[in-house]
This record gives C-alpha cells, structure tokens and sequence, in this order.
C-alpha cells in the first residue's frame, strides 16, 4: 500500500495488530458483560424520564448573548466563540447548478470527540453517554463519553467541567487507539473539523450518573433503533481501525452470504477492484479536474434567501433554514441558553449501493464537492440528498443513482433506520440510512464514483479529510452487519 499523508494518522503502539482480535472480541459480544440488553433499556429509560430539557423555537430576533452586526449581517455570539452564521459563495463552472450562495455556519475551532474504552474479562467496552441534545426530534440519544467543543471544555459558558475530558487532554498513560481530525457537514459547516479520539484505559474509571459501559457488538444492535445513536458517536466509532486479518479470521468469514461478503471485505487479503494507489489517484484526480471557487461573505449578500423575522429561508423554501431556540436543560454545563441553529427542510436519504465483487463486498463512494469541504472534494454516500428539492429542478441536477435507492426491493436492503445529524447545531434533522445491494454493472461507471472495499475505506479514515461524515456514518451501519447471521 502507497505510503499516505501521516500528518493526522491514527496513532496505535506497536501492539497495534492486536486490535483487531480485540474489535472482533466486542463485536461478537451482544449480551455485554457489565449490562444487558433488558438492563440497557431499564437504564436508559430512566434516564429519559430523569433528563429534564425544553426546546423552544424563536424569533431570531428574540437570541440572547448573540448579536447581529450591523454591516455584514452576520450572527455571532458576544464572547467571539462557539460559532456564528455567516454567508459563503459557491461557484461551479460546468455544474448542473453553476452557482450560488447561502447561509453557513463559521465553527473555526476544533472539538473533540472521544470514547472511553476499557476491557472487562478481555472483552472490550466503550463508555457511552445518555445525551440530551436541543436538536434532537426524541431528546435523549448515546453520545460519545466526551462530546465537546473547544469553546466548551475550556469553559467559555461559565458553566460546569466536562466530564472524562481529562483522557483525552492527557494520553501520556493510556493507550491511543484512534486520533484523528475529521470534517462536518460540508453543506452546513465551512470548513470545520473535529478530534475523534479513542482511547483505552487500564484504570478504574468512575461510572458517572448518565454513562454505561457497553460492547461493540451491543452498539451495534443499537444501530437498528431509529435516532439512538447520536451523530457524534457514529463518527467515532467509524474511526476504529475495524479491518485486518485478525479481524476477519475472528468474525469466521465462510459461506457464501452478504454477512460472510462483508467480512472478506474488512480485509486486506481479500483484494479489490481497485488497488489502493488507484482509488488515491483517483481522488486526487477529481480534486484537480473539480473547478470549485469559494468565498466567505457577509450573511445579508446571500442571494434567494430572506428574513420572514422568525427565520432566515430560501425564497423557494427548499433547503434549509436558519432559526433559533430557547433552551433550558438539566444536566448540561449550562441550564438555559438560547442559540441558533440550522433546520433542514425534508427528511434526507443517505445510502450506500453495495455489491458482492468475486466474494468481496464492495461500496459504490462518490467524491462529492461540497462547498464546507477543506479540500473540495471528500467520500460520501452513492446517495446523500434530500430527495423533495430536487422535485422542480431539471432531470440532470438529480442527484445519481437516487432512483436506485429509492426503487430498491425490500429484500436487497440490508440496512434501513432513520438515524439524527449532530443536534447540537442542527434541528430534527434526521435521514433514512440505507444499505441496498445491486448487481455492479457498466450503469454504475461514472468518473466521480467508484466501488471499493471496506478495509480501503476504513485504511483512509485513519487520516483527515477523505470521508465525509455521512459516509463515516454508513460505514459504522455497515461494520454493525458484520457480527449478525451470514
């Protein structure tokens, strides 16, 4: 395999290879060996009954310790921190939409996101969090044990301390399983990034109110419920180094089925359609050849898009739109704030076309351009849109393969669950997650798409900025097949 960019590689010991006997051990473990499934929902239905938050939309006029300057028109919060919205201009020669300009959030700062791992009788578990976020459509999810912004966990609210941060401020005595920065929502964000971090202890770690020791293998049958596990924790989780042969011999990849297909394809022995050094160049080919010209600029020169006094919307109503809340929580660092936030117009659909190529489960990835992206162009889903703003535009800025999905029989999807984006800046936004498998064909050659293997995917994310977060989710959905029946 070429040598890839370590500027931001995951850093694991030299005891790296047993990592992943020891996913594998997790994996398979469903039952938990601190908690099982009937004890996991006892918990976390108390919790939802203990975890106190309203939510109340509001004017943006109404927000309180954020301002809009006068000039730009930009929102900002009074300390200079956490975010602010501000406008951004796309420009796209040759595209099926050859520009425009919108609403963005402006997060410069990096946060991080870090699970807690421990081995209980060698089986390993991650300390999860019951989190309340004022964006989430149901309140409670399972979070990641540290889920922070900078602005956050260094206190900028006054509020209370972070739990557990001090694992991932500190690693010196802990193992490093996972530390990589990784993007946001290139639609929404510009430009942001996050730590996503794992780390394992050997200590005793006090069991806080609000947090559970769970298995992978118990994760990922939470992976089934619709809006449980939160956007944070899939991200996480997809930054595993969930690949290898020790991986694979463990999860007994025999027979002939999807489960035993995507197995093999979590290993490097296998092979793929694609060898690693042509996927590289073939992503930074479409990053040279993609003409994509971006600029921030002040939120009142957005075009198409005005101010009703509640909400900043697209004159078509389509999209998206900027809007505020009160909140006031319990359990938080904070107990009441107002915020803005960004609320999707529709339900998405973010899919993954799979396909069986010579025994090796293989993705259909598009390197799409997106307007928040640090480098033009990231992997994401085959399918990543909300399909109802599309349903006036012509034939040809209809997204690829959407049909597909959409038209997909029951018995070809192999993953199906309405799961949440990051609720901390977006509200009820939720997408229907789909895994569908198809015959891989001559319709499926397009010069922005192409079909790789699970272990290529999980061998990039072990550096920034090459898979995007709806495809980070997918690829955690997809990982949560593996332990199932073949």
């Amino acid at each position: 395999m070429p040598d890839l960019p370590t500027t931001a590689a995951t850093l694991v010991r030299a005891d790296e290879r047993r990592i992943p006997e020891l996913l594998a051990g997790s994996v398979l473990d469903r039952a938990g060996g601190h908690i099982g499934p009937g004890d996991f929902w006892s918990w976390f239905t108390g919790m939802g009954l203990r975890s106190f938050v309203e939510v109340e939309p509001i004017p943006l006029t109404a927000l309180s310790g954020w301002a809009r300057d006068f000039d730009s028109g930009n929102i900002r919060h009074h300390s200079g921190k956490f975010f602010s919205i501000e406008g951004v201009d796309v420009r796209v020669p040759g595209g099926p939409v050859g520009g425009w300009s919108q609403p963005i959030i402006n997060q410069p700062e990096i946060g991080i996101l870090g699970i807690v791992v421990k081995q209980f009788g060698g089986v390993l578990h991650c300390l999860m969090q019951a989190k309340v976020e004022p964006g989430n459509a149901n309140g409670l999810q399972l979070s990641p044990t540290v889920q922070a912004t900078r602005s956050n966990y260094t206190q900028v609210h006054k509020g209370l301390a972070v739990p557990y941060l001090e694992y991932f401020r500190d690693t010196s005595r802990h193992r490093v399983i996972t530390d990589v920065r990784q993007s946001e929502q290139g639609s929404w964000f510009y430009q942001k990034r996050n730590r996503n971090m794992v780390v394992e202890v050997t200590e005793d770690v006090e069991v806080l109110d609000g947090f559970v020791w769970l298995t992978l293998g118990q994760l990922h049958a939470l992976l089934a419920v619709d809006d449980l596990i939160n956007m944070d924790a899939r991200t996480v989780l997809s930054c595993l180094p969930f690949s290898g042969v020790g991986l694979v011999d463990a999860l007994v990849a025999d027979g002939t089925g999807f489960q035993a297909a995507l197995v093999r394809s979590c290993g490097p022995e296998a092979g793929g359609l694609l060898a690693t050094g042509e996927v590289l160049n073939w992503i930074t080919d479409v990053r040279s050849r993609a003409e994509v010209h971006t600029r921030m600029i002040p939120l009142r020169d957005v075009r198409h898009w005005h101010n009703t006094g509640n909400v900043l919307a697209h004159d078509s109503g389509r999209f998206f739109e900027v809007m505020a809340v009160r909140v006031r929580a319990e359990g938080r660092e904070v107990q009441e704030w107002t915020q803005p936030m960004i609320r999707p117009i529709g339900e998405g659909v973010v899919a993954f076309l799979v396909s069986r190529i010579g025994g090796v489960l293989h993705v259909l990835v598009h390197a799409l351009v997106q307007p928040g992206c640090l480098d033009v162009a990231e992997l994401a889903p085959t399918v990543q849109c909300a399909p109802e703003n599309y349903e006036e535009l012509p034939a040809e800025a209809r997204p690829r393969f959407l049909d597909d999905v959409l038209a997909a029989p029951p018995e070809r999807i192999r993953y199906d669950v309405t799961l949440s984006e990051e609720g901390g800046r977006f509200y009820h936004a939720r997408n229907r997650y789909v895994i569908a498998e198809v015959e891989a064909g001559p319709a499926h050659e397009h010069p922005d798409f192409r079909w790789m293997t699970v272990h290529q995917l999980v061998e990039l994310l072990r550096h920034s900025h090459y898979v995007n977060v709806e495809a980070r989710s997918l690829v955690a959905c997809l990982q949560s097949l593996s332990g199932g029946e073949s």
